[in-house]
């Protein structure tokens, strides 16, 4: 991110029990239950949620069953929602089963190792944080990690299971250099209002502020950062019970926090012969290895594919001007080190496994774990590039 002068920047992230991320979670669960039985099953779940209802629908092709209704009210039950007072219980809610199967005139071209769907996916990594991730999008999710375990712990025990949060970074020529703005917003019982009822107490916001983001952005605020908690005042209704869910909506706090484009294509529910994900999580080993050669300190890839082809029809390097040779031969080289046909990244990933419902909070990229999230390309890039 070449920019001189200062500017501010802002990423957001939701918790496992907002809504959307609900969804995500039970259709990633799906795809697991069955890959476990059927590593050749063709998945394309999605899940809508709203009062009381859970709809698990798609286009699923496989030899095995797995039991869908149990499998929602489990991930329901285990994000925390099995108790009233949080307006959704995994027990109670009703699951409608409407999976039908995947077009043959789209297996046709799968069943040869093709694409599964046209469309462009991008991959993203720059050297601000550890993780090789906009700093902003880092410092949101691990504020929800800790509200999320200070709620599973008891440590606040008024917290319920839907939060969002928002974190505003200034940069100073291109480097990050102080947090600006905080907004966390999060579910919670009536015993932390105050006596008006329209807004919970300062204790409270202390109490939030200390345990769940002081620990998190300590070394970048000041004495000027902002910091906003439940700034509507109250947060008592959430969840299912305020707002529907729907698979797939949160693309960008499941990506890189807006920080560059998006190909468009939902991850959560689909099986990696969809290389909406699999060519996504290749798009950013490569942007990955790529700045962590220190060939670049931030790097986009683009891919794009046709329906049924296994050649990519386009691939793109963008280091936004801080490559230490031309984008062009690092697209070259690149496409020479890394497998590009879907076939292949399945199998240099090992996708066909049950990794799934790990990746449907907090973000897909920057976590430990996942193997695209490897840097072991980088002597190989280094080695062509001499």
């Amino acid at each position: 991110m070449i920019r001189q002068g200062k500017f501010y920047f802002t990423s957001e992230s939701v918790s496992k029990g907002h809504p959307d991320k609900v969804c995500d979670q039970i259709s990633d669960a799906v795809l697991d239950a069955i890959l476990a039985k059927d590593k050749t099953a063709r998945v394309a779940c999605e899940t809508y949620i709203t009062r009381g209802l859970v709809v698990v629908g798609g286009e699923i092709t496989t030899r095995t069953w797995v039991d869908v209704e149990q499998i929602a009210r489990q991930v329901i039950k285990d994000i925390g929602y099995t108790e009233a007072k949080f307006g959704f219980n995994g027990d109670t809610c009703a699951v409608v089963n409407v999976i039908g199967k995947q077009s043959p005139d789209i297996s046709q071209g799968v069943d040869v190792g093709g694409a599964g769907d046209q469309g462009l996916m991008v991959g993203y990594a720059v050297d601000e944080t550890l993780e090789y991730m906009p700093l902003s999008l880092v410092l949101a999710n691990n504020i929800l990690k800790n509200l999320e375990k200070a709620r599973k712990e008891k440590t606040l025990p008024y917290l319920g299971p839907d939060a969002k949060s928002q974190v505003t970074v200034e940069y100073v020529d291109g480097k990050p250099v102080r947090v600006d703005t905080i907004v966390l917003s999060t579910q919670h019982t009536p015993e932390i209002l105050d006596k008006t009822g329209t807004k919970i107490t300062e204790k409270s916001k202390r109490e939030i502020e200390t345990v769940a983001i002081l620990p998190i952005v300590k070394k970048w605020i000041d004495k000027n950062t902002k910091i906003y908690i439940n700034p509507t005042g109250k947060f008592v209704i959430g969840g299912p019970q305020s707002d529907t869910g729907l698979t797939g909506r949160k693309i960008i706090v499941d990506t890189y926090g807006g920080r560059c484009p998006h190909g468009g294509g939902a991850f959560s529910g689909k099986d990696p012969t969809k290389v909406d994900r699999s060519a996504a999580y290749m798009a950013r080993y490569i942007a990955k290895n790529i700045v962590a050669a220190k060939l670049a300190s931030e790097c986009t890839v683009q891919i794009a594919y046709a329906i049924g082809r296994d050649e990519p029809v386009g691939f793109y390097v963008d280091t936004d001007g801080t490559g230490k040779i031309a984008d062009e031969k690092l697209a070259e080289i690149a496409r020479k080190i890394f497998p590009l046909t879907p076939r292949g990244i399945i199998e240099h990933f090992k996708l066909r496994n049950p990794i799934y419902l790990q990746t449907a909070a907090y973000g897909h990229f920057g976590r430990k774990g996942f193997p695209w999230e490897a840097t072991d390309k980088v002597a190989a890039l280094l080695k062509a590039v001499k």
